[in-house]
């Protein structure tokens, strides 16, 4: 930019592509903010579980200087919406023909069934192909039973069986309104893609 006198100013943005998925917790935390406002549903993000090991004490309080993960984490959300248990994680991928199943951890998997088993919703939201996906934990369930021998699920699976969560104002990401659909009969506030 040419100021006045001659003086130039350069502006060179740094562009950061590490932690991708970052992006997508953020678009879920300002949805469950939002929901939580106008009282719609209460969903929370999950801590992750530690064990602190060493810890000092600062000008600023106590801080952590040695941990690690106490136990395996399960979904990184849950909640209730219309009297029933919400339970979901987010996925990013950059692969673009298939959803890599190492991504989910077998004791997610495992979770998946259990919420499933015991009445709950239990779902992923995938940020694919520069879409947000919901695959219900059905469909997951399903897929991984039935093709053992798949290390991925392929993306024309996730086009068929899952559902385009739009980006919108508010909230950024209506996965509720994909949710009324497939269990509570309600009719969305537009289709959703297929």
């Amino acid at each position: 930019m040419n100021y006045p006198g001659g003086l130039t100013k350069n502006y060179n943005k740094t562009i950061n592509y590490a932690n991708r998925g970052l992006d997508l917790e953020d678009l879920i935390n300002i949805s469950n903010k939002y929901y939580l406002e106008i009282d719609r549903a209460v969903i929370y993000k999950k801590p992750t579980p530690i064990q602190i090991v060493e810890s000092k004490y600062t000008n600023k309080g106590i801080e952590i200087t040695k941990a690690f993960f106490s136990e395996p984490s399960t979904l990184d959300y849950n909640g209730i919406y219309k009297g029933k248990y919400i339970d979901f994680d987010a996925k990013v991928t950059k692969n673009k023909t298939s959803f890599p199943l190492e991504n989910l951890h077998p004791h997610q998997y495992k979770h998946i069934e259990r919420v499933i088993r015991h009445g709950g919703i239990s779902f992923l939201i995938i940020r694919m192909n520069d879409k947000y996906y919901y695959l219900d934990g059905n469909d997951i369930i399903d897929f991984i039973n039935n093709n053992n021998t798949r290390k991925s699920i392929p993306f024309s699976y996730i086009e068929n069986k899952g559902y385009v969560i739009k980006e919108k104002i508010q909230p950024r990401l209506d996965y509720l309104e994909i949710i009324d659909k497939l269990y509570f009969g309600g009719e969305s506030n537009g289709k959703e893609e297929k």
